[in-house]
């Protein structure tokens, strides 16, 4: 299970037909479906970033879906955070963190990936509070500890929430708030079925696709599950959800992605919730 941040949603969602691909820079990253299961075993190699991780990080540095769709909304609902101490949970190569330190938060992160963890410190500095960790394992850090937690789309890599979740609420402050965002449940059900498959919207089930950018081909593993079960995880972690949304792109990607903005000003991609720990 990976947990690296960008999901590069920009490729996925081309082959959808919800976006034209060729907005995709020199090196995006080109998807292709490769199983659809219900089971859990994973294929060999499977959700490993180490293998690629400067192209995919490169891939969405600058791209729509990332760059001017998820990480701009997530920092919209963080708000202000000058003095507030956040936790990253899988910050990947930490373009989410530099954008929070740079708004004067106090950033921790951990991924999975050593490979991605390297390059966020190359971006942060060698002092930067990073570690390597996996979300629904139990974390090297005290309770009570983050005003916020960040969980930019690695969720959806979890077949369970429930001990990620579990975990976050720990290190969290009372009142303190977890803002997530993953693959939105109604486009990747959409996706399914126009690949000719037949899913069960109300199932929680797993996918596999195969990324190439940049002449690197990787595996990776995805759960989708309905939008009840997803709010049913939240409170039966001690979350009280304060914000679900579904926002437009930020309003420089018409700038730079004219023809994409100009066909579909707005778009299904990710959910993203604001929650407050009880």
């Amino acid at each position: 299970m990976p947990l690296s941040e960008g999901d590069a949603g920009q490729a996925r969602y081309a082959s959808m037909g919800r976006m034209p691909n060729d907005h995709n820079p020199p090196g995006g990253i080109a998807t292709r479906l490769v199983s659809f299961s219900a089971d859990a075993a994973d294929p060999p190699g499977v959700n490993d970033y180490d293998s690629f991780a400067e192209a995919y990080a490169a891939s969405n540095e600058n791209n729509l879906v990332n760059a001017y769709y998820e990480r701009p909304a997530m920092l919209a609902l963080a708000g202000g955070v000058a003095g507030r101490k956040i936790l990253d949970a899988g910050c990947g190569s930490g373009s989410l963190l530099a954008a929070l330190r740079d708004r004067g938060a106090i950033v921790t992160g951990f991924d999975k990936s050593a490979g991605m963890l390297e390059l966020a410190r190359r971006r942060l500095g060698d002092d930067a509070d990073l570690l390597v960790a996996e979300l629904g394992s139990p974390l090297p850090l005290p309770d009570d500890t983050f005003d916020d937690v960040t969980a930019s789309l690695v969720l959806h890599y979890l077949e369970d929430w429930g001990p990620a979740l579990a975990e976050l609420r720990r290190v969290l402050k009372p009142g303190g708030r977890l803002i997530v965002s993953v693959d939105h449940p109604f486009a990747e059900n959409l996706w399914h079925r126009e690949a000719g498959l037949q899913p069960d919207y109300f199932a929680t089930y797993n996918y596999v696709v195969e990324w190439t950018v940049d002449s690197q081909t990787a595996l990776l593993r995805f759960w989708t599950r309905p939008l009840h079960a997803m709010t049913d995880a939240f409170t039966a972690a001690g979350f009280r959800i304060s914000v679900i949304s579904e926002p437009p792109p930020a309003p420089g990607a018409s700038e730079l992605f004219p023809a994409e903005i100009e066909a579909k000003p707005r778009f299904l991609c990710f959910l993203f919730f604001v929650l407050e720990a009880g």
